[in-house]
């Protein structure tokens, strides 16, 4: 299991505008072999007045997350990715984590 994350720094006034994109856009994520799950999150305002969201995408191995960056459904999904850049602060913060363990209701550990 491969999971990656992006994270963002939101101003309140703009958390509105910035979930309305999320969640009216188009992922494609269903159309990927390896694809698991995708969750977008929103997190605790910080002390620098900023609202964390991060973006959430299971995948089956790395190496599905890294067809998912090269392929047609990725271009498509962020084609207009650099108009959101006003509502958050800065560039995403990318984190990439491979599974080590994985425990699940009704599974023994």
């Amino acid at each position: 299991m491969y999971l990656a994350m992006n994270r963002f720094a939101v101003r309140p006034e703009n958390a509105e505008a910035f979930e309305a994109v999320w969640l009216g856009r188009d992922s494609h994520l269903t159309d990927m072999e390896g694809f698991v799950e995708f969750h977008m999150l929103r997190g605790p305002e910080r002390e620098d007045g900023t609202i964390l969201y991060a973006s959430h995408t299971v995948w089956e191995s790395e190496a599905s997350f890294r067809a998912w960056t090269r392929s047609e459904q990725f271009r498509a999904a962020h084609a207009s990715a650099g108009g959101t850049r006003r509502l958050h602060e800065g560039h995403p913060n990318f984190e990439g984590f491979s599974a080590i363990q994985h425990i699940a209701k009704g599974q023994a550990a």
